[in-house]
C-alpha cells in the first residue's frame, strides 16, 4: 500500500456513479451538470457517490483498470469516502492524496472438486452453513498452525477492511500502511481463548474444512460466495492495484487512527 499526491485533475475527464439512494441520485445529476460525465472506459477518474457498499462495488467494477476512485459520502456509512460537497470538486481532486490498496484473492475447492476464484477488498469470510459449528484447520505458508478450530467461522481482513466486519468480530484495527492481514475467528468455541493472529501481507493462508459433509461451510470474498467449500486458499494479490483518492485532512490513515480512539 502506498500513499502520495494525486495527479493534477483539472484537465481530467470524470465518470460519476451513484448508489440508488435518492440523495446520491440527485447529487450525481447536479455534479454531471457542473463537471460533465464520460464513459468509464475513457474517464481518468471515477467519482463515486454513496456509502462503502457503493465504493466496494465500484472498486470491483474497475479492478484492473488502475483508474483512481474518489468517493463522496451519500450513504449511511462512508469509511472509504470523503465528505460530500458540490463546489470545488476539481480543486479537491487536484489536492487529493492517492492511496493504493491491493485486494485478497480467494481460491476455493468445493465438495464437487470444482475450483472457484474471487477477490476481496475488505475481507474473506468463512461461515458455517448449518446449525452445527464449523471445524476448521488453518495453515500459514504450508505449515499447520491450528489443527482444529471449532467456531462459527473465521475471516481474513485487509487493512482497508479491518474497521469493517473484522472490527465487529473483535479483530484488530490495522493502519492502512501496514503490511499486515488480520486473521480473526468468529465466535470460537475451541480453543476458547484463541483470539486470532496478525499475519504478514505476503502470507499464504489455507483453511481446510473438517467433517465438511456434516458441517458444511461457505466462503465469501466481499460479496462473492461459494457454498460447500472444503479448502480455501487466501493471499494478497499484488498484481492488482486499486488507487483511492482522499482529501488531505480526511485520508484513510487518519480515519483508521480515529477508529482506534473511538472517534
Amino acid at each position: 500500500m502506498t500513499a502520495d499526491r494525486a495527479p493534477a485533475a483539472s484537465r481530467h475527464k470524470l465518470h460519476i456513479v451513484a448508489s440508488s439512494a435518492p440523495e446520491a441520485v440527485v447529487a450525481r445529476e447536479r455534479l454531471i451538470a457542473r463537471y460533465g460525465d464520460q464513459p468509464a472506459e475513457s474517464a481518468d477518474i471515477i467519482v463515486a457517490l454513496g456509502g462503502d457498499g457503493l465504493m466496494l462495488a465500484t472498486l470491483h467494477a474497475s479492478m484492473g483498470s488502475n483508474k483512481p476512485i474518489y468517493g463522496m459520502n451519500r450513504g449511511s456509512v462512508g469509511f472509504l469516502t470523503n465528505d460530500f460537497a458540490e463546489d470545488g470538486l476539481r480543486e479537491r481532486l487536484d489536492a487529493a492524496v492517492r492511496t493504493v490498496i491491493h485486494p485478497l484473492i480467494m481460491r476455493v475447492i468445493d465438495a464437487s472438486g470444482v475450483e472457484h476464484k474471487g477477490w476481496a477488498i475488505n475481507e474473506v469470510s468463512i461461515w458455517r452453513q448449518s446449525y452445527q459449528a464449523a471445524k476448521l484447520a488453518i495453515s500459514v505458508d504450508d505449515k499447520e498452525r491450528l489443527a482444529e478450530l471449532s467456531c462459527d467461522g473465521v475471516l481474513v481482513a485487509t487493512p482497508a477492511g479491518s474497521t469493517a466486519y473484522n472490527l465487529s468480530a473483535q479483530g484488530p484495527i490495522i493502519p492502512i500502511g501496514s503490511a499486515l492481514l488480520a486473521l480473526t475467528p468468529l465466535n470460537p468455541f475451541r480453543p476458547r481463548r484463541w483470539r486470532g493472529a496478525l499475519l504478514a501481507n505476503r502470507a499464504r493462508i489455507m483453511v481446510r474444512v473438517l467433517e465438511s459433509e456434516k458441517r458444511p461451510v461457505a466462503a465469501v470474498a466481499d460479496h462473492f460466495e461459494v457454498r460447500d467449500a472444503v479448502e480455501i486458499h487466501i493471499a494478497e494479490d499484488p498484481s492488482i492495484a486499486l488507487p483511492l483518492l482522499f482529501d488531505p485532512d480526511h485520508n484513510l490513515d487518519e480515519r483508521i487512527l480515529r477508529e482506534q480512539f473511538g472517534n
